[in-house]
């Protein structure tokens, strides 16, 4: 069994064989994942609420529209670990210590049966390359950067001042000291993963960045860094699935808080442009001022009287209010990818044929 093998060849081959089982099951939790938002984005897909930028109110957008926005993170991040397996997929065995081996074997066959496309070109790469365990970490690295930014949301939606988002106590904990406490702790372990996985990528690198050909005993600390990081990333899935399964959006308070921050300020702009052949930012210094007059006033654009608006500019009409509710800004967005309704429900119906869900 030893002739034409070395532990070199047969150890970059396993390796290999388990980092591409590892994408197999972690392509399906992230499907997994992606069906759980499309649920959720079905179930709100007219429900407002506001859009941020800076943290600060932008515009109002859909629940549904956000479900979406996370349901394209991870398609990308599926797209990058089915490129990663596409590429590793090279079968090692037979290239022996580093030269390749003067023994007549077939390694078109091995590489066949153990279900490689084909076998590696060049022994002294085959034995000494990490990078598709480096590709691994990478799109693991990316993925879990995607799976935290969802879970601050899940922590911030789920907070007395927001209120957007209920979680279940399956995925929530209480105070030791504070009985009112209800603490969204798996999202808070989630968002934490990523420092354990992008250690691991960082780790690999520093240990491959100064290795001269072909190879040395240093890429024995490869295993250890992905093992735990392909480990940690299943359990941030699997918790993050829970989570967007068992949440529960609160509809009236998101709505309720898209009306404050003058979200449609926007629109009230396009407005001025579209219906009074104004540049736009002559528009946006005429908006600057109506909205001064409602936050004196203490009340939202909509509410805000004609007469108080023409002060700016008598060339407003009533037409305006056309456009100064929530409900409306929303369904004008209906351009390719806009947070309308119809635009959201065409995208999930897309992604449910792409998932044959």
């Amino acid at each position: 069994l030893h002739t034409a093998r070395s532990r070199n060849d047969q150890v970059a081959t396993d390796f290999r064989l388990w980092v591409r089982g590892q994408i197999d099951l972690i392509d399906k939790s992230i499907a997994d994942l992606m069906k759980a938002l499309l649920d959720q984005a079905q179930i709100g897909v007219s429900w407002i609420m506001p859009g941020f930028t800076h943290l600060q109110t932008a515009q109002p957008i859909t629940w549904g529209h956000h479900m979406m926005a996370y349901v394209e993170m991870f398609a990308r991040d599926r797209s990058r670990f089915k490129d990663a397996r596409n590429r590793m997929n090279e079968c090692p065995l037979g290239s022996a210590a580093l030269a390749g081996t003067s023994f007549p074997i077939d390694r078109d066959h091995t590489a066949r049966a153990l279900k490689f496309e084909r076998p590696t070109a060049n022994s002294l790469d085959a034995v000494s390359d990490r990078d598709f365990a480096l590709e691994f970490l990478t799109c693991s690295s990316i993925c879990a950067m995607h799976l935290s930014r969802l879970a601050e949301e899940l922590v911030i939606w789920s907070s007395a001042q927001f209120k957007f988002i209920d979680l279940s106590d399956r995925f929530s904990t209480g105070s030791s000291i504070m009985p009112q406490k209800k603490n969204p702790d798996a999202a808070e372990l989630v968002r934490a993963k990523l420092g354990r996985i992008l250690g691991a990528n960082i780790g690999l690198m520093t240990v491959m960045k100064g290795l001269p050909l072909a190879y040395s005993k240093d890429m024995q600390e490869d295993k250890e860094q992905v093992f735990d990081a392909a480990d940690n990333l299943m359990v941030a899935l699997a918790a993050m699935s829970g989570m967007i399964k068992d949440l529960k959006a609160n509809k009236e308070n998101m709505e309720a808080a898209a009306h404050f921050g003058f979200s449609t300020a926007t629109d009230l702009a396009d407005w001025l442009v579209q219906k009074l052949n104004l540049p736009f930012r002559e528009a946006h210094h005429i908006t600057g001022q109506i909205v001064q007059r409602a936050e004196v006033k203490k009340c939202d654009l909509c509410d805000l009287d004609l007469a108080v608006i023409r002060e700016v500019d008598d060339r407003i009409t009533e037409d305006i209010y056309s456009v100064l509710s929530v409900q409306n800004s929303v369904a004008s967005r209906a351009s390719y990818g806009g947070t309308a309704p119809s635009q959201v429900r065409s995208q999930i119906a897309r992604w449910r044929k792409t998932l044959e869900l």
